[in-house]
């Protein structure tokens, strides 16, 4: 919907938010359910209501839970039946600077100001300990505003008595406990209250008349960047940029200007726009966001384009380049082809409005910013939310290395008529085993981020695939591939759980990116090799229907499996390795072009 998109309207989203909830819940889309938990320090109501708008838009639909005015703590370390019957799926802990318990005296020594700081630290700690006890689900915590009033003037900020110093102090411990905690995530109350306007987000007024601490006005901003956090949670980030070259990575139109005429550098203000740009593009490839161009040009002008001796970006940057005359929405769509994944994923930044327009009039799920001057391209990009990262991973590093050693495989196979003369040239080595703690985040990442190969689409935390890797009832299996082009990383996991003498599938997916190369058959041998170990008699796993996953709908049945069972969409498959009087049945193994190592 428009209107929750980044730059939105406040006032707007405030004054209409009962006809844009029903407008969003009109077209019947299936959405993920979440139970929200609002523990908070202040009043939430101003919040709750924009969040929902944000997540609806997402594809989320919440339901919520709101701690009564000021008892985050309460609820979290005591008894709660209301609490415990809503059986939240994701708390957020909504806390303000006004929830400080101990700000230091100017009477104070440092050493005293210290401990005040571990006080309200710890105090925390102990609201996390006992969520993660009672509820064991992500949990995202803010950290703190400035305050308003400055005491000692600017001195406020460097003297340990001041409260100004005291926050800051505050939000650098409150930053290291959260990054040892796996399942914990920030709000950055801190720059977001700094961003908006620290004296309109908190607003006086609003703490008098209904104890909230974010102002009306600014709530729905609060409210996007949680929803964002979420988002991200529920695996709903775009994955890739899908980048226009004239007038957007650089000033003026190559073919008529040449390498020389466009506009990149420190010459003016607008040159060195672009090559800002141009460099936050090559710090969001850093963080994995695939990097690829759709450009109406001749290819060799725009890769001269992307030779300029000032300019950043190379074409050796991107994954992909489509220059040329086509209408990009074939480009667009061709990209996410080639990647492997779905138009949804992609971000399409073009300064013209008329590209913009026919790219989403044919590929309405692809998101199109309004992009506005050059010197605020950066910021609108970053503030739209697309590509939160609520934990960057080894594997985020070097995603767009590998979707690069992707294309390269793509060529490869055109050098062969025999499919599986083709992938006995990319000498594979699989590594099959048992989940363990140095995955467990890359896990949880390819468990909410993979919608095409995914059998049944359930989303585990962290904390959830920590808890079944340690539980003997459950089979659990991550994969990696490797071949003579590059490390693929994690790729494929299977978790299922011992019921008697079955082995029931709870989750089986694969990332996109190695589609096509018989993983899945090497993963279902294991499969039944660990249920044959284990004594089972059958596997069973179902399809289950998501609208992204079409293409694992005949999966089972490929790999040996029999229906037993179709209803309302979802069918149940079943492989038998037992007779009725207890006899190994036969089994062929499927993969044969895959080293594995178990």
């Amino acid at each position: 919907m428009k209107e929750l998109e980044y730059p939105f309207d406040a006032a707007y989203i405030n004054k209409k938010f009962r006809s844009l909830k029903k407008e969003l819940l009109k077209d019947g889309s299936g959405r993920i359910k979440k139970r929200i938990a609002l523990l908070g320090g202040f009043t939430t109501a101003y919040i709750k209501q924009s969040l929902e708008l944000f997540l609806l838009n997402y594809g989320i639909e919440p339901s919520f839970y709101e701690s009564d005015f000021g008892l985050f703590y309460e609820d979290a370390l005591f008894s709660n039946d209301r609490l415990e019957d809503f059986a939240p799926d994701l708390i957020y802990i909504c806390t303000c600077n006004r929830n400080i318990q101990g700000y230091p005296a100017i009477s104070c020594s440092k050493k005293q100001r210290d401990e005040l700081v571990e006080g309200e630290l710890s105090r925390l700690e102990r609201v996390w300990d006992a969520l993660e006890k009672r509820f064991n689900v992500p949990v995202l915590q803010n950290n703190f505003e400035k305050p308003l009033l400055r005491i000692l003037g600017n001195n406020d900020g460097c003297d340990h008595r001041g409260k100004t110093s005291f926050i800051n102090e505050l939000n650098v411990k409150l930053a290291e406990a959260l990054e040892q905690r796996r399942n914990l995530f920030l709000i950055d109350l801190d720059y977001i209250s700094s961003y908006y306007g620290l004296k309109a987000f908190s607003d006086p007024f609003y703490w008098y008349l209904c104890k909230s601490a974010v102002s009306l006005e600014a709530a729905p901003t609060l409210a996007f960047n949680i929803a964002n956090v979420i988002k991200a949670l529920c695996g709903k980030n775009k994955k890739a940029l899908v980048l226009d070259l004239d007038n957007t990575l650089w000033g003026g139109v190559i073919a008529e200007d040449g390498v020389q005429g466009i506009r990149i550098g420190q010459e003016s203000s607008e040159d060195q726009a672009y090559l800002a740009f141009q460099q936050y593009i090559k710090e969001l490839m850093a963080t994995g966001i695939i990097s690829t161009v759709s450009s109406k040009n001749d290819g060799d002008q725009a890769l001269c384009g992307l030779r300029h001796p000032e300019g950043i970006l190379r074409s050796e940057d991107f994954a992909l380049i489509k220059a040329n005359w086509k209408p990009k929405s074939e480009n667009v769509r061709a990209i996410a082809t080639e990647l492997g994944i779905l138009p949804e994923s992609l971000v399409f930044v073009d300064d013209n409005p008329a590209e913009r327009a026919e790219v989403t009039g044919g590929l309405p799920q692809v998101a199109a910013p309004e992009l506005g001057d050059i010197a605020h391209r950066c910021e609108l990009i970053d503030c739209c939310g697309f590509f939160e990262n609520v934990k960057l991973s080894a594997d985020d590093l070097k995603r767009n290395e590998m979707y690069k050693e992707n294309m390269q495989r793509t060529k490869a196979a055109a050098l062969f008529k025999d499919y599986g003369e083709y992938l006995d040239s990319l000498q594979m080595r699989a590594e099959i085993k048992p989940f363990c703690s140095v995955f467990y985040s890359r896990i949880a990442q390819l468990c909410n981020k993979s919608n095409q190969f995914n059998l049944t689409t359930v989303r585990y935390d962290e904390q959830q695939i920590a808890a079944m890797a340690e539980d003997p009832t459950y089979v659990t299996l991550y994969a990696s591939l490797k071949d003579r082009f590059g490390d693929n990383g994690v790729v494929s996991l299977f978790i299922g759980e011992i019921v008697a003498d079955t082995l029931l599938v709870r989750l089986w997916l694969m990332s996109c990116r190695v589609l096509k190369r018989d993983l899945e058959k090497a993963m279902a041998d294991t499969v039944v090799s660990k249920a044959r170990t284990l004594g089972l008699k059958a596997i069973e796993g179902s399809f289950i229907p998501s609208g992204k996953n079409e293409m694992v709908r005949a999966l089972y049945p490929t790999l040996g499996y029999e229906k037993i069972k179709e209803d309302q969409g979802v069918i149940s498959w079943q492989l038998r390795l037992q007779d009725d009087c207890g006899r190994d049945l036969p089994y062929e193994c499927l993969n044969t072009h895959i080293s594995v190592q178990e």
